[in-house]
């Protein structure tokens, strides 16, 4: 009903104000692809159910693994995965209630079908830098080609002693991580796979990135919970690169970093009801760095809560890049004591030395942010930093409502074009349309709506 409201109206206005109607009619065709913006989460499940009966058990532990946290289990994991692969209907399983020390390893496919990883125990990395395989430096556990893989965790209650004190949730496997003297180091990765679903898992104390989803496509992300300090450097909690029709489903993220992070390369990204915080909020970027090319098309964020946050919804791109960001809606998103709220920043400069000013940058056009609310630290509860070279455009604000504790809010804009409606909170006035002025009328008696048009 409320679409439905708001085209109507929208209609109206195209009526109202004549010459000006033509450039709202421009906007409200922007609208309708935005509010028609969905991502089919079928596309993303596997054709096949992960229960046990009529599978074959492959246990580690027949393997010789021990499960000590102390001992070696790293070959273990390996001749098990080498037989569960290659076994058809095969389950690969980490037995609950032990401890499984294994190094830095990669896990190819492609395997048989219907492949299934149990991992029901607790999966710990090496502790000291001369245990670390100096042959791969930079990630710890590396899944690869696969195809209608689930990997998927024992069903707990909420007493289980493998739960953080800090993270009561039902379903939870902890694959701990804890090395801060490895440079980039990313603790899981799935790489160049399809048609793989996550579902339960927990990390913890990754050096870097958590959880990597590379070069894949229909992904599935279901009650996976990430845990870092709050001051952990870029340990991004989920960080999806060069991926397609990836869905994040009941998440839980708190890190020193971007709970999300989405790169160059990806498209038909659905996340809903994710949990952030602490964190540097869910983010499409950084791109364009070192005048590279960065493509993000396609992405919903519905339902969230982002608590203490550096950043809630923000898109980051560096000076000379080149590209396009579109087709983004961040809508039913609930924020408490979140430092930028909504950001746009295509000055983003993450370097101990100033970036040199560049004219090209990654173009940013129709974002739709619908149903924010809560509470800033900030005096600029929304930032559109655009380039003035190529200026954002087709942002659409609906159903603001920030706050400041303990002060005024505002908006502070940049070369940014787009339009308002419903309750703006701050005012978005500064936002224009095609360079013209920017105003705000009310109509038909209802609530005052904040829009940019031509001057009539």
């Amino acid at each position: 009903m409320a679409n439905l409201f708001m085209i109507s109206f929208l209609h109206l206005l195209i009526g109202i104000y004549g010459v000006a109607g033509n450039m709202l009619n421009d906007n409200f065709n922007i609208l309708e692809e935005l509010e028609n913006l969905d991502i089919n989460e079928e596309d993303v499940e596997p054709s096949w159910t992960s229960e046990r009966g009529g599978k074959v058990l492959v246990n580690v532990d027949s393997f010789g693994a021990v499960g000590d946290g102390v001992s070696d289990d790293t070959e273990a994991f390996r001749k098990a995965w080498d037989t569960a692969c290659s076994t058809p209907k095969s389950v690969f399983l980490v037995p609950p209630g032990c401890h499984y020390l294994v190094n830095a390893t990669k896990f190819k496919g492609p395997c048989v079908d219907r492949l299934v990883l149990q991992i029901d125990g607790t999966i710990v990395a090496p502790d000291e830098p001369e245990n670390w395989d100096p042959n791969l430096p930079r990630l710890w556990l590396d899944f690869s080609n696969l195809q209608g893989v689930a990997f998927q965790a024992l069903q707990r209650g909420s007493n289980s002693k493998n739960l953080s004190p800090i993270e009561h949730v039902n379903s939870q496997t902890f694959i701990q991580l804890d090395l801060t003297q490895y440079n980039l180091l990313k603790a899981l990765t799935i790489d160049s796979s399809s048609f793989v679903k996550v579902k339960g898992l927990t990390i913890q104390n990754s050096q870097q990135k958590n959880f990597v989803i590379s070069k894949s496509d229909s992904i599935g992300v279901y009650g996976v919970q990430v845990s870092c300090p709050g001051d952990s450097p870029n340990t991004d909690g989920i960080h999806i690169t060069g991926s397609t029709n990836v869905v994040l489903q009941d998440c839980k993220i708190g890190t020193g970093d971007d709970c999300v992070s989405i790169v160059n390369g990806s498209s038909n990204i659905n996340m809903n009801r994710i949990y952030c915080g602490p964190g540097h909020g869910v983010s499409i970027g950084s791109l364009g760095k070192d005048n590279s090319l960065g493509i993000v098309t396609k992405v919903v964020l519905d339902t969230a809560f982002l608590c203490n946050t550096t950043n809630g919804v923000r898109i980051k791109t560096w000076q000379g890049g080149y590209g396009y960001v579109h087709g983004v809606r961040f809508e039913n998103v609930r924020m408490e004591d979140v430092a930028n709220p909504i950001i746009i920043d295509q000055f983003y400069c993450d370097s101990p030395k100033p970036c040199q000013n560049q004219t090209s940058a990654v173009q940013i056009s129709q974002i739709m942010y619908r149903n924010i609310s809560g509470t800033t630290k900030r005096k600029e509860a929304m930032k559109f930093a655009c380039s003035d070279t190529v200026p954002c455009s087709n942002i659409v604000l609906s159903n603001i409502n920030l706050e400041r504790k303990d002060g005024t809010v505002d908006t502070y804009c940049n070369s940014a074009q787009g339009l308002g409606y419903g309750v703006v909170h701050p005012s978005a006035d500064c936002l224009k349309v095609r360079g013209e002025e920017s105003y705000t009328k009310k109509c038909c008696g209802y609530e005052e709506i904040d829009f940019s048009a031509a001057k009539i």
